[in-house]
């Protein structure tokens, strides 16, 4: 992962997920795609059928929308399963053009074959797993930088996963329990080792999610709550959200995509087409350079400008060497390149040492 993630410029990560559809080559023309439009890295979704759900489990409201309400979860999900053989191969497909490869791993399986086989420094979790600290104890414990997404989440569930992750980080190999997560997210190591390695992902569980839902001001919240680097991960439709986010502080934006809105599958009309992925890159990368510095001094293209746009103390009408100025012999207009306005008091009842004309600068 590139070192500079928790600074600028913003780490956008083009959501790949299970819009491939089961298929290596769209997985590959998906990658090409975020490749092109100057995505940081695009993530995708490693589980297990079998590992991931139940027999009994029923798909949600917006799977049945998008796939029929027949069949389960679990069939569901077979149909868009990929071996590890295939992230193998998809592993080194991003690394010949480029760019990151990122998965979500849904079980300890294949969180294992992420980072022990394919060797991925950085794991990104996903809302659904914020409540499964076993995953997020194991996760920490190798060691790997993690993005975690917050959805149905409150400052409490975040902050026992944040002491699962603390405890995963800090263990000396004792046995997990919820006090010892508790103390190593109390502990002067685990609030270092989390602020160096993790960053929370606002996020709102619905697919898509509707802009009244969206509240990004509980991204500021989650940043002053808990100190680490925030992001978000969005569901809406269009880009103007996650363009907000960035202007608000997201170091980084998560982003569905898709090569067909119109494609079968759970996850495609929640998602962004290609050159729309590519105009939200050009506007991030544009909103970056706008934000530029806090402290508040003049930019060096405007400076020249100053002259021409300020202003100074000017005579209203002619004035004899002699005269006092006044009121009625003095006003302010442009150019900036005489006595300031903040003169023009101080100057009242004195002395002109020299005649002027009208408009002339006053100096």
């Amino acid at each position: 992962m590139r070192t500079d993630l928790f600074r600028e410029p913003v780490y956008i990560i083009a959501e790949a997920g299970v819009n491939h559809n089961g298929s290596v080559e769209l997985a590959k023309e998906l990658i090409n795609k975020a490749a092109e439009a100057g995505a940081d890295a695009v993530k995708f979704q490693t589980f297990k059928s079998e590992k991931l759900v139940s027999r009994a489990a029923l798909k949600a409201d917006y799977q049945k929308e998008t796939t029929g309400s027949g069949g389960s979860q679990l069939e569901m999900l077979k149909k868009l399963e990929l071996s590890y053989d295939d992230y193998r191969d998809l592993h080194k497909y991003c690394k010949d053009l480029g760019i990151e490869f990122l998965s979500t791993p849904f079980d300890i399986e294949s969180l294992k074959f992420l980072t022990s086989e394919i060797g991925l420094s950085t794991i990104k979790i996903s809302s659904g797993d914020i409540t499964n600290l076993p995953l997020l104890y194991e996760t920490a414990s190798t060691g790997s930088d993690i993005i975690l997404s917050s959805g149905i989440s409150t400052l409490g569930t975040i902050e026992e996963a944040l002491g699962a992750i603390a405890l995963g980080y800090t263990s000396r190999g004792d046995a997990p329990t919820i006090k010892g997560m508790q103390e190593a997210y109390y502990s002067k190591e685990g609030q270092e080792t989390l602020s160096s390695k993790v960053t929370l992902l606002h996020c709102t569980t619905d697919y898509p999610t509707q802009y009244k839902d969206v509240h990004l001001n509980k991204m500021i919240t989650m940043k002053h709550a808990f100190g680490l680097q925030v992001g978000y991960s969005d569901h809406t439709i269009g880009l103007e959200i996650s363009l907000a986010a960035v202007a608000m502080g997201a170091h980084v934006i998560e982003k569905h995509f898709t090569l067909d809105k119109n494609m079968e599958g759970p996850d495609h009309k929640a998602s962004i087409e290609p050159e729309e992925l590519t105009q939200m890159v050009q506007q991030i990368r544009n909103i970056e350079k706008s934000l530029g510095i806090f402290a508040k001094i003049p930019a060096s293209n405007e400076i020249k400008n100053a002259y021409a746009a300020r202003k100074s103390v000017v005579a209203a009408k002619a004035i004899r060497k002699g005269d006092l100025f006044s009121t009625d012999n003095l006003t302010i207009k442009r150019p900036g390149n005489g006595f300031p306005p903040s003169a023009y008091w101080t100057l009242l009842g004195r002395k002109a040492e020299k005649s002027f004309e009208l408009d002339d600068l006053i100096e």
